[in-house]
């Protein structure tokens, strides 16, 4: 309960570009959950917004590692590859996704860049 409203803030926060802010929130967030895979996740974005890319990779991996089945997660990873020009990477994950969902929009639109 506790974690969801730190995580619940830090989403808001991120939302209003509120980045410093909304990476103290949902750290402490992990601190209550450290295997929220959604808690990973919008860790992992939040520190892509701020530049933290290696950071961010880590969290977003362990977001798909904790939650294999959760498509968004597994196309902000393939997108933030294809932002840092990993491109094999992103073009790895987004096939993923389409094994597991061939009409899946966002990795449709985006694996035809590779």
């Amino acid at each position: 309960m506790v974690a969801n409203l730190h995580l619940e803030r830090g989403i808001a926060l991120k939302i209003a570009g509120s980045y410093d802010e909304a990476l103290s929130e949902i750290k402490e967030a992990l601190s209550y959950e450290p295997d929220s895979a959604e808690v990973h996740h919008q860790l992992g974005l939040v520190l892509g917004f701020i530049g933290e890319f290696d950071d961010s990779i880590k969290e977003l991996e362990r977001a798909v590692q904790l939650e294999s089945s959760n498509l968004t997660t597994r196309n902000d990873l393939a997108l933030t590859y294809a932002m840092l020009g990993m491109n094999d990477e992103a073009k790895a994950g987004f096939e993923e996704v389409l094994q597991m969902d061939p009409t899946n929009k966002v990795a449709l639109n985006n694996i035809i860049f590779f």
